[in-house]
Formats: C-alpha cells, structure tokens, sequence
C-alpha cells in the first residue's frame, strides 16, 4: 500500500493498494484512522509512506530551534541531486510529525512501514514528476507494468502509485536503502545505474 500523506488532515492524502498483478486501486482520504482502516482491510505487505518517518540523530524535537537539520537518508539524496524538502522547514514539520504517529500506529497494529519518496523514484525509473505533465507520469507508471491506474487520478493517487511500486520493488530486494537504519531510512528503487 502506497501512501502519499499530506501535512495536515484539511489537504488530501492519496492512498494505492497494489494487488499481486500490479493492478491498482486508488483513493483519497483525509485522516490517518482512514488511513489504518484500509491497511486493516487489505492487510498489505508492507505500507509505504511519504513523509519524513524519523527525526535526524541527535534532534530532540520539531519545536525547538536545534542545529541539527538533515538525516543520512537527505544527505544521500542531495548528494545525487535529488530535490527535496528538508524536514525541519515550515510545513514539512507538521508532515514529519504526522508521519512518525502513523508509522507508530501502523508497526502497533503489525504492518511493516517504509519510508519512500516519490518524487525521487520518478528520478530514479526516468520518469516525469507530476508537476512536469501528470498524464506522462501516469503513462510512465503504465508502462512499467502497473494497470488499473485511471487517467483521471489526481497527483495525490499518482504518487501514492508511485509509492505502492516502490514498496513492490522493497518486497522483490530491487531497492536501495538510502541512511542509516538506526536513525531511519528512505527506500528508494534500484536501477541497472544504481546496481
């Protein structure tokens, strides 16, 4: 199950479950007891998320001013250029927090949660970010195998798509773990390039 978690419940959080034959199902949802409800239906492998899941080493807090600002895992990214948001800026806080209480709801209830980052998967398989032409993002997911994805999906179900596949390729060993697994990790897929 692929998760694209918006910062706040207001906004709209996209959700994929991925079947076996790669076919999707999308929805948007608003709330994280949503969220737990559809992992508890379908009862997926693993649960991938995009949202920060785990604070840097050494930072006690999202409140408080630290200099501590970027995991190993960000590190990682923007040493291969790979743009993101880093996890202590404005809404990206509320996001982080978010995500941590859902990783800590969905491990209490027995899912595997992963933190993955779609954006950088699209990078990764060559494909545009929604933001470039979300009908060739959705024609790219297509082409690598996944059915059932409507044209008329919004960003939200097409990076929770996104997010579904990369958690396929965690379960198939066709990921690279990005950080370090103590302070937290973000799964990313494996490409002949990056082999």
């Amino acid at each position: 199950m692929g998760v694209d978690l918006a910062g706040a419940v207001s906004r709209p959080t996209g959700l994929c479950v991925l079947k076996e034959n790669e076919r999707c199902a999308t929805q948007i949802v608003h709330r994280d007891d949503e969220i737990v409800e559809s992992a508890i239906l379908h009862r997926p492998c693993v649960v991938a998320v995009d949202a920060p899941l785990s604070l840097p080493k050494g930072r006690q807090s999202l409140d408080q001013r630290e200099p501590i600002h970027f995991r190993q895992c960000d590190l990682e990214l923007r040493r291969r250029r790979i743009k993101f948001f880093p996890i202590t800026i404005g809404p990206m806080r509320g996001l982080t927090k978010r995500g941590i209480v859902l990783k800590q709801s969905l491990e209490g209830r027995g899912f595997r949660v992963i933190e993955v980052f779609p954006g950088g998967a699209q990078d990764v398989l060559g494909l545009p970010r929604k933001q470039h032409g979300l009908p060739k993002l959705i024609r790219g997911l297509r082409r690598l195998g996944l059915t059932g994805l409507v044209s008329t999906a919004t960003g939200d179900e097409v990076d929770a798509a996104t997010c579904a596949l990369t958690g396929l390729l965690y379960l198939r060993g066709v990921h690279e773990a990005l950080g370090d697994i103590k302070e937290g990790q973000i799964i990313m897929p494996r490409t002949p390039q990056t082999e």
